[in-house]
């Protein structure tokens, strides 16, 4: 799980840009985190020096460019995807399924290398360079800060405020309260040891700001060529930014229902429209590892054994087989790898919906009743239990980023919560039907008809009854399904749905809970000693996995 971002090719197939151009700020990234941890030696030369890093030496463009791919995995040569996505959001939310020994999410223990790793500098050392701050606030920072009041880049503006956005709440679902306003201005305002921000404070600042930038975006403006997701398209552009401010909305649903359904009034009418706004990332291999799908590099196992060791979970197929979900058949397969020595995929992988097994979460490779995995009744060996398909394990695939399903799922629980934003039943029906069709964007082997989708949700119509627990499960499927297992924990805190059961491994450290959040970085004792005790103090419960996010009321 090592590599030297430096020493991989950079390249980006669909837009053919050249990241060279970048190169003076992804160095400097990767050397030290400007404004949350990080070397004190030469620290204010190396945040002052316009000869190293300047407006004047780069294209914004490129730079948004390098938050996008940053915010997507792609660069984080696997330590935030491999460790915080997959290693622990995934398994404690109960979408995958590990046996290998450092997979510590679903076991609930404690290893703090990798609930630091989304953070930065996983290895322990500065010169470890990557994460969350270095390659996704420092650059979007940078772009937001060079193309203030300047009209040619007035859409860039509004775009990188809505990334840097974007890009604080996933951290800050994961933290709590986070260095948020100093960080990565460094270089702008001589703030090299940021406070952190209350998430209260962060949440009401993230709705702001995406609901000004987004209604500050214009057609008729500039084109945002470094733009991975759209292209600079405008019209998509404001309709995601209106889906993730529902997003940020909804997250306050239980903590402030007030503010959550004034900005979600904000939106009705203005958020994606179908499946061509989903936005996404496309992978390419050919230019390495660096731009290689992230979660597919992970999950086939190029630094490990996770080909064969990692399956869907049983509580994830046993759902989808309840209701003869059409997903399952594409999603799932069984026998794709037959050995562990082995990553030939197997061209007999049984994608039968009838034989998918899910393997059950907080188990491990020892000869330990009720922890050993070959102790489980009805065993019969792993290729026997469900891996994701081929389908969606591609180097060049796609990293899902925001969905038109997700944001008529939500819609569908503003409706049943706080009856507004229409027809829960109706958002429920367009966001069910969405999270089945869009698995063909992902390969057309995963294709499912609209006629297929209807026929699942005409056998299974939506129930005011139980309306918030059908939506937010659902939820969870879609999001499990596009690989976004930070935004399916994240829900999951939010609404406690769906209902899931603890496991209980021997030794963990949650007292068989489903952890609530990550604990901070233990190298930020050290390196912005007085801001995290500032914070480490406030939090109840102290800053252990168990301690909840401001927002979790659940």
């Amino acid at each position: 799980m090592n590599g030297d971002l430096l020493n991989h090719p950079n390249s980006y197939k669909a837009k053919n840009i050249d990241m060279k151009k970048n190169i003076k700020s992804t160095i400097l990234v990767l050397i030290c985190l400007l404004t949350v941890t990080g070397c004190r030696k030469n620290f204010e030369k190396i945040n002052t020096d316009p000869s190293t890093y300047n407006p004047e030496n780069f294209d914004p463009n490129y730079t948004l460019t390098s938050a996008q791919l940053g915010y997507s995995g792609s660069v984080d040569l696997g330590y935030e995807t491999w460790r915080a996505n997959l290693i622990y959001s995934a398994t404690m939310i109960q979408g995958l399924s590990s046996v290998i020994g450092y997979w510590a999410g679903d076991k609930y223990l404690l290893d703090a290398r990798y609930t630091a790793a989304y953070w930065g500098f996983p290895d322990g050392t500065p010169t470890g360079g990557v994460g969350a701050y270095p390659e996704q606030v420092r650059p979007i920072t940078d772009v937001m800060m060079v193309t203030k009041d300047k009209p040619k880049y007035k859409n860039l503006h509004q775009i990188s405020r809505i990334m840097r956005a974007m890009i604080f709440q996933r951290i800050t679902d994961l933290y709590g309260d986070v260095p948020y306003s100093d960080a990565g201005v460094g270089y702008y305002e001589q703030k090299y040891y940021p406070k952190y921000d209350k998430q209260q404070d962060i949440y009401m600042s993230l709705l702001k700001e995406v609901y000004e930038a987004t209604a500050a975006l214009d057609p008729a403006g500039d084109v945002a060529t470094g733009d991975v997701y759209y292209g600079g398209n405008i019209q998509k552009w404001k309709r995601f930014g209106n889906s993730l401010l529902l997003r940020m909305a909804m997250r306050l649903s239980k903590v402030d229902p007030a503010t959550a359904k004034s900005y979600v009034e904000k939106v009705i009418g203005n958020t994606m429209t179908g499946n061509d706004d989903n936005a996404f990332l496309t992978g390419d291999p050919v230019g390495g590892r660096i731009t290689a799908n992230r979660n597919s590099q992970v999950l086939l196992g190029d630094g490990g054994e996770e080909h064969y060791y990692v399956k869907w979970s049983n509580t994830f197929i046993n759902f989808l087989k309840s209701t003869d979900d059409p997903r399952l058949g594409k999603i799932a397969v069984t026998k794709l790898y037959l050995t562990a020595g082995s990553k030939d995929q197997n061209p007999g992988a049984n994608a039968d919906p009838a034989v998918q097994k899910g393997m059950p979460n907080g188990k491990d490779l020892s000869q330990v009743p009720n922890r050993g995995i070959t102790l489980e009744p009805g065993y019969t060996g792993l290729p026997e239990y469900s891996s994701p398909s081929a389908a969606l394990l591609r180097r060049d695939g796609k990293t899902f980023v925001l969905t038109y399903a997700e944001s008529e799922l939500l819609l569908a629980d503003a409706a049943q919560r706080f009856g507004i934003a229409g027809s829960a039943a109706d958002h429920y029906r367009n966001g069910v039907k969405a999270a089945m069709t869009y698995l063909g964007q992902y390969d057309p082997a995963a294709a499912i008809s609209e006629a297929v989708a209807n026929a699942y949700v005409d056998a299974h119509p939506y129930n005011a009854a139980n309306g918030l627990e059908m939506i937010n499960t659902q939820y969870w499927a879609l999001t499990n399904s596009k690989l976004d297992f930070y935004e399916s924990w994240a829900n999951w805190r939010r609404t406690g749905f769906p209902v899931l059961t603890p496991v209980v491994y021997p030794g963990n450290a949650t007292n068989g809970t489903i952890p609530r959040r990550f604990p901070y970085p233990v190298l930020e004792a050290g390196s912005n000693t007085k801001n995290y005790n500032d914070a480490v103090s406030s939090i109840p419960g102290g800053d252990v996995l168990t301690s909840r996010v401001w927002w979790d009321k659940n």
